[in-house]
């Protein structure tokens, strides 16, 4: 068989189970009415939680820093690619989330990817929340320690899985977690995780890439949310959601980000990132430290939203956060959904099977603080309409 003929193949399987992902083509930036495959829609799936990557103090940003440091940097990190804003990027990382220094990788999965292996090693356990995201599941395959997964924020069996390593003489234990599971918009119980952690000697990873920009003080993430600094070995976030550029990071103490820039293979052997979007990340940061507004209207437009989706009979299930799931149940329900959504002018996905269990099918929202009242209306009437055609409420 040809390569091609193969290929083909797996691509029609793919089709024939649902797990297939079209590329939709967003025509210009990503607004709350923008236009996809042509068509005028209301943005309902975007990451871009703080309207950040239009906001023309990060435009300016890395168009000033085009005109002084070029359009790439000419190289890795550790060679000749660490610039003066790569530098200053990890030192405002550090202030705005009150740790000793941060490391910058080229994005979030590059962040977990690079890190996890290289801190969980041959001798070591590494127990991870069943629902984490990708990037960590990927980072704790590549390492050589052992692991061990626990049920979706389940503090029992956690606590029992600890209480069993303890006695089995591993070098370091881990405890990764997301910090807002990005499928549910549900919260890690980080303060329950970070005692029984360090009750038993282990040590805490929290992936804080849907945190970042929506919990805690003036968004500076979950760790901040439950007044934890200080007590989270590693901390790991991503600028490509509430941030609005692209990247990723890890930050802590020194000696923990000397460690990461030395062994991490994801930020040793990729190029570094441009000037542009380090300078747009730095001009993000320095919004949100300077001012909370937009991080409180997220939140102003989250009620609004879910209390509407709630009194029309939608499921939003368990969301605690901007990210709120329509609950539908069926995969097929919940792409037809999606379907006649988008003709009716709203953008919005279907999280289908195997991305959750087979029951769990869902249209994943995601409210920004860009979102204007008549942008949510418009949408909550396009919602209501389909749901009724379909049967859904």
């Amino acid at each position: 068989m040809k390569l091609d003929e193969y290929l083909k193949s797996e691509i029609e399987t793919l089709k024939q189970n649902g797990l297939y992902w079209k590329l939709r083509k967003l025509e210009g930036p990503s607004r709350p009415r923008c236009k996809v495959d042509g068509k005028d829609v209301i943005m309902m799936c975007s990451n871009n939680y703080l309207g950040l990557s239009e906001h023309r103090a990060l435009k300016k940003a890395a168009i000033d820093a085009i005109k002084s440091h070029g359009a790439g940097s000419g190289s890795v990190r550790a060679i000749a690619g660490t610039m003066d804003l790569h530098l200053e990027l990890e030192e405002t990382i550090a202030q705005f989330k009150h740790t000793e220094a941060a490391v910058y990788f080229q994005t979030g999965f590059a962040a977990n990817q690079g890190s996890i292996p290289q801190l969980g090693v041959e001798g070591d356990l590494l127990i991870s929340d069943e629902l984490n995201h990708g990037s960590i599941i990927d980072g704790v395959r590549l390492s050589k320690a052992e692991r061990a997964i626990y049920k979706h924020k389940d503090m029992s069996e956690l606590e029992k899985i600890l209480k069993e390593a303890s006695s089995k003489g591993y070098k370091k234990i881990w405890v990764i977690t997301d910090g807002v599971f990005s499928m549910d918009g549900d919260i890690a119980p980080l303060d329950e995780i970070e005692k029984l952690a360090h009750a038993y000697g282990a040590f805490v990873y929290v992936d804080d890439a849907h945190g970042d920009g929506v919990l805690g003080d003036h968004g500076r993430g979950i760790v901040s949310h439950f007044k934890l600094e200080g007590k989270i070995e590693v901390e790991m976030g991503t600028f490509s959601k509430a941030f609005g550029v692209v990247g990723g990071y890890v930050s802590g103490s020194k000696p923990l980000c000397e460690f990461l820039q030395n062994k991490a293979r994801s930020f040793l052997l990729s190029g570094s990132a441009p000037p542009a979007t380090i300078a747009a990340c730095i001009a993000a940061i320095k919004l949100l430290e300077k001012d909370d507004h937009l991080v409180r209207k997220l939140w102003r437009n989250t009620r609004y939203w879910k209390g509407s989706l709630k009194k029309l009979g939608f499921d939003i299930g368990e969301s605690q956060t901007p990210i709120t799931p329509v609950m539908l149940g069926e995969s097929k329900l919940a792409q037809e959904f999606s379907r006649q959504l988008f003709e009716e002018g709203v953008f919005a996905l279907p999280i289908v099977y195997p991305m959750v269990a087979k029951d769990k099918a869902r249209i994943r929202t995601m409210i920004t603080a860009a979102h204007t009242k008549d942008d949510m209306n418009d949408a909550l009437a396009a919602f209501e309409k389909v749901g009724k055609r379909l049967k859904a409420i």
